[in-house]
Parts: C-alpha cells; sequence; structure tokens
C-alpha cells in the first residue's frame, strides 16, 4: 500500500495534470482531495489565472446542446468509457480520455475539462453524483457509441447525434470544419474517410 507522502505525490501529480488542461480548483479538489488552499497555492500563482464562472451542469446542458456539442460529449464518453473497463483509476482515466478527445476533435473544443469531469461524474455516479443519471448506448444504424440518460425510452438511433450529423454534413459548412476528411494510406494511395464515420465508432484501445 503507498505511503502517506506517496498517496499526497501523485495528488499533487494529478492535480497538475488537471490544471494544465484547464481545471477549476474544485474540480482539482473532488478528484485528488486536495484542499482548495492547496490547490491555489500549487497550480495558481497567479490569482487572475484562476479559472472562474458557473460551473457546469451536464443534466440540463447535454439536452439543449447543438449536434456538435452532444457528438463531441459523446466521443469523450466513448474513450472514458472504454479506458475505466480495462481497470484505470477514475482520474487517470479522466485525464487520458480528455487528452485522446483533444486529438481526435478540431480546435475549438466544445468540452472544457470541467465539463468532461462533470460527464464523467454523472455517468460513472462518483465524483459530484452518487448516482448515474447518463449511459453509453450503441446505435444500431451508424454502429457510434453515444450518451443518452438513463431510461430514456426513444429508440437508440432517434438520439443518435452521429446519425443525425452524418445526414446534414454534405450540406453544413459548420460541420464539415468541426470534422474535416481524413485521408489514409491505402497502398500508396491516400483514401478519404467520411469523417463522421471514422469518428463517431468506438476506436480499439492503444
Amino acid at each position: 500500500m503507498p505511503s502517506r507522502s506517496e498517496r499526497h505525490l501523485n495528488a499533487v501529480k494529478v492535480g497538475q495534470d488537471c490544471a494544465a488542461l484547464g481545471a477549476r480548483v474544485k474540480t482539482i479538489h473532488h478528484i485528488t482531495g486536495l484542499q482548495p488552499r492547496e490547490v491555489q497555492r500549487l497550480f495558481f500563482t497567479d490569482p487572475q489565472a484562476i479559472p472562474r464562472g458557473r460551473p457546469p451542469n451536464s443534466l440540463e446542458w447535454y439536452h439543449a446542446a447543438n449536434l456538435i456539442a452532444r457528438a463531441e460529449s459523446s466521443i469523450f464518453i466513448s474513450i472514458y468509457r472504454r479506458l475505466r473497463r480495462t481497470g484505470f483509476g477514475a482520474a487517470e482515466t479522466l485525464i487520458s480520455a480528455y487528452r485522446g478527445y483533444q486529438a481526435v476533435c478540431q480546435c475549438p473544443h466544445r468540452i472544457s475539462f470541467d465539463r468532461a469531469f462533470d460527464l464523467a461524474s454523472h455517468t460513472d455516479g462518483i465524483w459530484l453524483a452518487r448516482t448515474a443519471i447518463f449511459d453509453v448506448l450503441g446505435c444500431q444504424a451508424c454502429g457510434s457509441e453515444f450518451l443518452t440518460a438513463i431510461g430514456s425510452l426513444a429508440p437508440a438511433n432517434a438520439e443518435c447525434p452521429f446519425c443525425k450529423l452524418i445526414s446534414r454534413y454534405e450540406t453544413d459548412p459548420r460541420l464539415q470544419a468541426s470534422f474535416p476528411p481524413r485521408h489514409l494510406p491505402i497502398c500508396g494511395e491516400a483514401a478519404e474517410v467520411h469523417p463522421l464515420r471514422a469518428t463517431a465508432r468506438p476506436a480499439t484501445a492503444g
């Protein structure tokens, strides 16, 4: 079992990673157990650099969010759940999944680290939430994984943001800018892959 000093050093390392990704003081406190004053002292030496504003509330936000934001939420949480299934701890998974989300999606990213923390909390029933209110479902129409409220009665493909994005992609410049085509080398030649079909499907674990 790790000693108290080792646990504290690990908490500081996790907090440092969270701060680098834009986390608020309270988010770092919830994830690491470090007290807010210690978080400020360690990671926010400039008071003006402390992230401020109303904390995210994913329950009310997700259902009112636009398609791109809902798709990016689903991409993040799909990566998160896949890593959690391999046995990684929640904090390590959150950080790795958020970095993976940033690597997959184009700037500007619609999902902040605090938003990702809130989504993970309410999907796993940890940190901010006592019970889960979100789940990840597989769409039978396009094969993507997407985020939805637990107990939803609508058919899966009716809520799937990727089905909607794919159907609108050719006529919506915003979608084309957010999910540009990808080119994969096949037999020495570049092959264009539909960005949403490539991004929406769960990737294999690295």
